[in-house]
């Protein structure tokens, strides 16, 4: 029963002598489970010494600490290491005391050994873990932190005291007593924060702004998780902590670079769509009255290309400013691109309040601008949508507030338009026009119309001005008045100048075959075909395709283009004339022209305009301003050419003051390709008229 016994106990129940040779007298059947050895190959130390299984580093220890409590007469309680019989080593704890003899002398030991090496390994593990734990909680780069349920840290990282301003943990531990009315800078945040705890167990990607050591404010963001009692009592919050100020920053520029205009700091139009439409449901459901203008500089571009467009950018900055210090808060000032601004009006009593802005905001906009290149005087033209009389969506009063916009220009500039629905008619058919346009090339719907000049001296009929008229079956002639704008507007003024341009010389050339006196053929040139870098070789490759020699072709420019374009358009006109092309300026005297660069065009002709010779028989002024012209061109070296010559006394007048040639009614109107070679017949060189 005894050998039963011992052979159920978990180790080696055991007996040694306390000789040299520590001999083994008794071991039971468990000694095969902790070293892999028979009983029979340790008793009496048959085959081995137990003594001889401990591993070297621990044998000498081990036999001390087991001598030195024998001799105190009192039990030892080791844990050390073995070679098992397999190689491995394994860890074992030993607990014995020692026997003495009838006298009190020790001569031997008992005991009990037990393989714990599962145990050794699982504290091993435990504390390679909690080192893990240690490090990472240490080292990590997120603050990680737990709280008790009333906001008093209970533990920190060094990271959590680094975020918040600390030199340690331990300084953040003491500091701080309690979270919520110590770290928030919205005090409501640490309740949203419990709030939601409560309800979810969990937060995730917490943002708050938190103060930290310095007094200094900084942006966090958390993730943390309610801690639970074995109970289910909730005791506590854990969780970490990162400092996103940089982010949060960089979110605040990316959103307002989405949202703002770089350049002046305005609303863009991305923004301006967004308010708008927030506007108008805020007037759906309140009945709240809302106002779109549109606001355009005038001559924007005169100042950007003459003084640069550093200047520029600097003026829009500077109107920026103007328009905004009209506005209220809760009014939106947006520049859309280039020199477009719009102004939505939110809340606004009605049409006389908006009146009274607009007078506002073009008195601003027309106060002087002194910058380091002089002053400068600065006007703006402005269309206003109402809503919801001119229209209930967004795009739809943008649309309406531009096209009054654009009637406020042609109204003379630095005024204010409100859309009417006779707007809007004219807005469709302008539509429906520049559709019928876009197709009148492939229709063959232009004819060109021929008005002779003549020279006043002769009589003699020395060219002709080539007219473009357009015919739209159904619907009769179109004035140039009203669809050349349009064409110039859209773009389609570069093909039909083209076409013009090809049409014209091709019929002159023919006249020339037919045995015509040659004469020159003046063409209109737009200001949009001379901004188009191609103008120079499309005239050549005309005069080529065509035949006709280049001094019978004249280009007629305005004399308000010529000025808006001066620097780029010497260098284009210097090459026209290198092809043999005469130049002439034509409304001669309604512009602003700079004798300074007029000296340096190579201009042939200058065309006083019709303003001035219609009147100039009964006004003194006017027929002032015709002599003047014509001396100033004869001193150029210039040829003259008044126009609208109507009435005789207009045509002596002129012989008087010496104009070398004129044009009007008076001679012929513009008349047909077929006609025109019978009016040159007619001229008789010494014939007057």
């Amino acid at each position: 029963m005894l050998k039963t016994l011992l052979a159920s106990v978990d180790g080696m129940v055991y007996r040694r002598r306390l000789d040299p040779d520590w001999t083994m007298e008794f071991v039971s059947s468990g000694c095969v489970r902790v070293t892999g050895h028979h009983p029979g190959d340790l008793l009496f130390n048959n085959r081995v010494a137990y003594g001889e299984l401990v591993i070297a580093d621990d044998r000498m220890w081990v036999r001390e600490a087991i001598a030195c409590a024998v001799s105190e007469f009192r039990s030892f309680d080791l844990e050390y290491r073995i070679t098992h019989c397999d190689g491995s080593t394994r860890w074992v704890w030993e607990r014995g005391t020692g026997i003495s003899d009838e006298h009190g002398r020790p001569i031997a030991i008992e005991g009990l050994v037990q393989d714990i090496t599962k145990r050794k390994h699982a504290e091993h593990a435990l504390r390679e873990a909690e080192r893990r734990y240690h490090g990472l909680f240490d080292n990590a780069i997120e603050g990680i932190f737990r709280t008790t349920l009333d906001g008093h840290f209970v533990d920190a990282n060094p990271a959590l005291a680094h975020i918040y301003g600390y030199d340690s943990a331990e300084e953040l531990l003491v500091s701080f007593l309690n979270v919520g009315t110590q770290l928030y800078v919205e005090k409501q945040r640490r309740e949203e924060f419990v709030s939601i705890m409560s309800a979810r167990g969990s937060v995730t990607g917490f943002e708050s702004q938190v103060y930290r050591k310095s007094g200094e404010i900084i942006w966090i963001s958390e993730n943390a998780r309610a801690v639970f009692a074995e109970d289910g009592t909730p005791i506590g919050y854990e969780g970490t902590v990162e400092d996103i100020t940089e982010r949060r920053h960089y979110q605040v520029r990316i959103e307002h670079q989405a949202n703002y205009d770089t350049l002046t700091g305005l609303a863009n139009r991305a923004l301006l769509q967004d308010r708008l439409q927030q506007a108008l449901l805020t007037a759906a459901s309140s009945g709240r009255r809302v106002a779109v203008a549109f606001v355009d500089l005038d001559r924007f571009k005169f100042i950007n290309d003459s003084l640069g467009h550093h200047v520029g950018d600097e003026l829009l900055k500077a109107v920026a400013a103007r328009l905004k210090s009209c506005v209220r808060d809760c009014d939106t000032v947006a520049r859309l691109g280039g020199d477009e601004f719009v102004l939505l009006i939110n809340g606004h009593t009605g049409p006389e309040y908006v009146r009274q802005l607009m007078e506002k905001m073009l008195a601003a906009v027309a106060q002087p601008w002194v910058i380091e290149q002089g002053e400068f005087l600065v006007s703006c033209s402005i269309g206003v949508a109402l809503h919801p009389d001119d229209g209930a969506e967004a795009l739809t009063l943008l649309k309406h507030a531009d096209s009054a916009m654009y009637r406020a220009k042609d109204n003379g500039r630095s005024n204010f338009q409100f859309f009417t629905h006779e707007l809007n008619a004219l807005m469709t058919e302008q539509l429906e026009l520049e559709t019928h346009l876009r197709r009148a090339l492939e229709r063959n719907q232009f004819v060109l119309r021929y008005q002779p000049r003549v020279h006043l001296a002769t009589g003699q009929i020395v060219g002709a001005e080539a007219l473009l008229r357009w015919r739209i079956p159904q619907r009769g002639t179109v004035p140039p008045m009203r669809f050349i704008s349009l064409a110039e507007e859209t773009g389609l003024i570069v093909p039909i100048g083209k076409w013009v341009l090809q049409t014209a010389c091709a019929q002159n050339k023919a006249w020339q075959d037919a045995g015509l006196p040659p004469i020159v053929v003046s063409v209109n040139v737009s200001p949009r075909q001379f901004r188009h870098e191609s103008l120079v070789h499309v005239v050549a490759e005309v005069l080529q395709s065509t035949g006709l020699q280049p001094r019978f072709l004249e280009l007629e420019l305005t004399e308000s283009m010529v000025m808006d374009d001066a620097p780029k358009l010497v260098a284009m006109l210097d090459e026209l004339k290198e092809l043999g092309v005469k130049i002439a300026v034509d409304d001669f005297g309604t512009g602003y022209s700079s004798l300074s660069y007029l000296k340096r065009f190579p201009v042939d002709r200058l065309k006083v305009d019709r303003s001035f010779v219609e009147n100039m028989t009964t006004e003194a002024d006017d027929a002032t301003i015709v002599r003047t012209i014509i001396a100033l061109g004869h001193n150029l070296g210039l040829k003259v050419v008044a126009e609208g010559v109507e009435t005789a006394q207009q045509a002596r007048a002129l012989r008087a003051y010496q104009c070398d040639e004129a044009q009007g009614f008076l001679f012929a109107r513009a008349v047909s390709s077929y006609t025109l070679p019978k009016l040159i017949t007619r001229s008789i060189p010494g014939r007057r008229v």
